[in-house]
């Protein structure tokens, strides 16, 4: 069934740019930002794309959840100004829903025209943009938050009012599909119908039930026994008021100095706090591995750039060295875990860097394979007769490249994105694939960032223990 994606010319709004907008042409690239430190002792923010301000967002103090009422933008659209609102919210003075129905009509604005308000056409494309978007309202909502506690009140208000804006143009990518209707007289016919595209309806749903669970678990740390002392301070944070003697222990390493110290009581924490702390992390490591499991899925159905084509080695071996290759090629029973050991990889960015050279050279043996498949009809008559147990070389070290590139993820999970995926994203037109990798990218990197924070308040209970 061919799938109808979004596009600039049928989703056409008709709005007026206002002189009031913000200038987005300096955020239009995503930005990157190197994996930060395992699950375990004092990890930084991780998040695969990060930048400094979100480009879409006017901070105001409503709140609502995510809509399945059509957005007020969307209702702007339609050509009404009656405003559709959530269950208990009420609206005294109409001057002020008018004016923020104007407001959302400027931010659709922006994104029809590409970050470029200047009207130059030379903006990015609608999928890029809205991709922008999200990472950019995930790092204004989430990006000074670095300890266990809720959101505050109108940030939390800010990511599901404008979250909710964002994910509204999915309402609009559909794909057709034929149902059989009788008419009156009883005669049977097709009618051509439409329904919300199939990847969209099924991860969708999923990720905003993801980030409702992520906001539920900030939420459970309201009353804590624990608490942060900021930057080396010894005093108790404002929001808590602790008695008694209390142990800092100092853990962090000298390149995370920003970050806050957990301060446990001398006591330690209780059997009940200890037992909460760890269901939490449970349930934030299990958030993370579904949207990991989510962004992947998009990612591998993201169409390959030509650029990142052009790009390839001629030869495979080139591109991973002799050790690796000769390891591949030779091995009768490849061990991905016996040569990443073997490896002995010393930091994340030669992780990193080791994945980008087995990608590439995946692929590099994956065309090879291909090419050489190219043969006569009578040559695949004589290949699917003749014994199965004999396969071609390109093919076996493509599926060993891709074993190995699998495991090494695995054993490091916060990694960054490869040069593979970030030219995906930057190439991607497909603006329901943009929301629904940009949506999973930041809600995998909030769930990894609860789940090391959790890992810091244990590891510092667990000392002060042992010290007694």
């Amino acid at each position: 069934m061919e799938k109808f994606p979004i596009s600039d010319e049928n989703f056409h709004l008709g709005f007026r740019p206002s002189s009031s907008s913000m200038d987005l042409n300096d955020q239009s690239t995503i930005s990157e930002t190197s994996g930060q430190s395992p699950a375990s002792g004092y990890s930084f923010s991780y998040c695969r794309t990060s930048s400094d301000a979100s480009a879409f967002s006017d901070p105001t103090t409503d709140d609502s959840s995510f809509c399945i009422e059509p957005s007020p933008a969307i209702l702007a659209r339609q050509g009404t100004r009656k405003y559709k609102l959530s269950a208990g919210d009420k609206v005294d003075d109409q001057d002020a829903m008018d004016s923020e129905v104007e407001m959302m009509k400027e931010r659709f604005a922006k994104l029809l025209l590409g970050e470029d308000m200047s009207g130059s056409g030379k903006g990015v494309c609608t999928a890029v943009t809205i991709s922008n978007a999200i990472t950019n309202l995930y790092a204004t909502v989430f990006g000074q938050n670095l300890k266990l506690e809720p959101l505050p009140p109108e940030k939390k208000a800010m990511w599901k009012r404008e979250m909710c804006c964002l994910l509204s143009v999915c309402d609009y990518i559909v794909e057709f599909f034929t149902i059989s209707q009788t008419l009156e007289d009883g005669t049977s016919m097709e009618v051509l119908s439409s329904r919300q595209r199939s990847d969209i309806c099924l991860n969708l749903p999923a990720l905003q039930k993801l980030d409702l669970m992520l906001l539920d678990i900030l939420d459970s740390f309201q009353d804590t026994e624990f608490w942060y002392a900021e930057k080396g301070s010894m005093s108790s944070n404002s929001n808590q008021s602790k008695s008694g003697s209390f142990r800092r222990l100092s853990l962090q390493k000298e390149e995370k100095w920003w970050l806050p110290v957990p301060c446990i009581p001398s006591c330690g924490l209780s059997e009940k706090a200890r037992k909460h702390l760890r269901n939490k992390r449970e349930c934030a490591n299990q958030i993370h591995k579904a949207a990991m499991a989510i962004n992947s899925t998009i990612l591998a159905e993201m169409e390959i750039p030509e650029s990142f084509i052009d790009t390839l080695p001629k030869s495979g071996k080139a591109s991973i060295g002799d050790t690796i290759y000769r390891y591949m090629y030779s091995a009768d029973k490849f061990s991905p875990e016996h040569l990443l050991d073997c490896l002995n990889i010393g930091s994340e960015h030669d992780a990193l860097e080791l994945a980008d050279r087995i990608e590439a050279s995946m692929y590099t043996w994956r065309r090879k394979a291909c090419l050489s498949h190219s043969k006569s009809s009578w040559e695949l008559v004589k290949d699917l007769m003749a014994e199965t147990d004999r396969s071609d070389k390109n093919t076996i070290l493509a599926e060993r490249a891709e074993t190995l590139l699998l495991s090494l993820k695995q054993r490091f999970p916060e990694l960054s994105q490869t040069t593979l995926d970030t030219s995906k994203i930057q190439y991607n037109r497909d603006v329901g694939q943009a929301v629904l990798e940009s949506y999973s990218r930041v809600l995998e990197g909030l769930a990894f960032n609860i789940v090391a924070w959790i890992e810091d308040v244990l590891s510092s209970d667990r000392s002060i223990r042992n010290q007694e």
